[in-house]
C-alpha cells in the first residue's frame, strides 16, 4: 500500500492551491481577449500579465525567457486552445510552474468547426467571435478564479453577472444591426478563416483566402478560383485584417470590381488607441464594419 504513497501525494500536489487571502490571483494569459475577460470578472482582485500584446499574431508567437517567467509565477495560465497556440505542451513544460492551466476553448459547449489547412482537418480555434461563447469562456474563468480564492468568489460571481448583462445588450444589439442586412448579402471574404462561429451566429457565408492560420499562404489557383467566386456571387466588399499585409485584397478588389471594406479584427484585440482595445469593442467595430460596407 505504502508504495503507491508518493503517487498520491504527487497527484495532490499537482492540483492548484487557493492563494492567501488578501492576495490577488496571479494570471498569465496568452490571448488578449482573455486578458480582457478576466480583467472583467477578477477586477482588483487578479494580477493580470498579457503575455500576447495587442497587434501580434497569436498563431506566430514565440515566447521569450520574461514570458516564461511570469507563466511559472503564475496561478492561472488562459490560452484560447483548440489550436491556437502550438507552444502550449513546450512552455508548459519549460516554465516548470504549479499553476492551473486552461485552454477555454477546449471547455466550451460549442460545435467544432472543422476546416482545411495545409490538406488537413483542424478545428477552428476563432471562438470568441461568438458572443455565446464568450458568455461560457466569463463562467470558465469565473468559477478558476473562485477556486483559487475562495474568499473573492462572491465578488468574481457579482462582477461576471454584471458582464454577462454586457454581453447579452451587445449580442441584442448586434443582432439589430446584422437584421439591416439581406441575407443574400451576408457573403464575408476575408484574410484568413477566422469568422466561422461569426458566421454561425449571424448567418454569414464564409470565403477566405488563406487557412485557420494566419501563416497559411494562399496559392494562386485559390485566389483565381476565389477571384471567380467574388464574381458569380456578387460580393460587394472585402476585407482585412489588423495584423497583415493586405496584398493580395488589393488584387482581389482591383480584379473583381469589389471595394475594399475595411479592417477587421480576427485573432485578437487592437491596442488601447483602437476602438477594438476591449472584447465588447472589438464585437463592435466588426459588426458596424461588415455591416456597412455589405449594405
Amino acid at each position: 500500500m505504502f508504495r503507491f504513497l508518493p503517487l498520491l501525494l504527487g497527484g495532490l500536489m499537482a492540483l492548484p492551491l487557493p492563494i492567501q487571502a488578501g492576495q490577488p490571483v496571479k494570471v498569465a494569459s496568452l490571448s488578449t481577449v482573455l486578458t480582457d475577460l478576466v480583467k472583467q470578472v477578477g477586477g482588483d482582485r487578479v494580477q493580470v500579465s498579457g503575455l500576447v500584446k495587442p497587434g501580434v499574431d497569436p498563431h506566430d508567437f514565440q515566447p521569450a525567457p520574461d514570458d516564461v517567467k511570469k507563466v511559472a509565477q503564475a496561478d492561472l495560465i488562459l490560452a484560447s486552445g483548440l489550436g491556437m497556440e502550438g507552444y502550449l505542451t513546450k512552455l508548459e513544460t519549460s516554465s516548470g510552474g504549479k499553476g492551473q492551466w486552461i485552454e477555454i476553448g477546449n471547455k466550451l459547449n460549442l460545435p467544432k468547426f472543422e476546416l482545411e489547412e495545409d490538406g488537413a482537418k483542424v478545428r477552428d480555434p476563432h471562438w470568441f467571435h461568438s458572443i455565446t461563447a464568450a458568455r461560457q469562456a466569463v463562467d470558465v474563468i469565473r468559477e478558476a478564479l473562485s477556486k483559487l480564492s475562495p474568499a473573492d468568489k462572491d465578488y468574481f460571481t457579482q462582477r461576471a453577472t454584471a458582464y454577462q448583462a454586457k454581453l447579452d445588450a451587445l449580442e441584442k444589439w448586434a443582432k439589430v444591426q446584422v437584421a439591416s442586412l439581406p441575407r443574400d448579402q451576408r457573403k464575408l471574404v476575408t484574410s484568413h478563416d477566422a469568422f466561422q462561429y461569426f458566421a454561425r451566429e449571424f448567418g454569414f457565408t464564409i470565403y477566405s483566402i488563406a487557412g485557420v492560420s494566419s501563416q497559411d499562404q494562399p496559392s494562386s489557383k485559390k485566389v483565381a478560383d476565389l477571384i471567380r467566386t467574388i464574381q458569380a456571387q456578387k460580393v460587394k466588399a472585402v476585407f482585412f485584417e489588423n495584423i497583415e499585409n493586405p496584398k493580395v485584397i488589393a488584387e482581389l478588389t482591383r480584379e473583381t470590381g469589389a471595394k475594399v471594406g475595411g479592417e477587421l479584427y480576427a485573432d485578437g484585440l487592437g491596442d488601447n488607441d483602437s476602438d477594438a482595445s476591449t472584447y465588447e469593442g472589438m464585437i463592435r467595430h466588426n459588426i458596424t464594419t461588415v455591416v456597412d460596407a455589405l449594405k
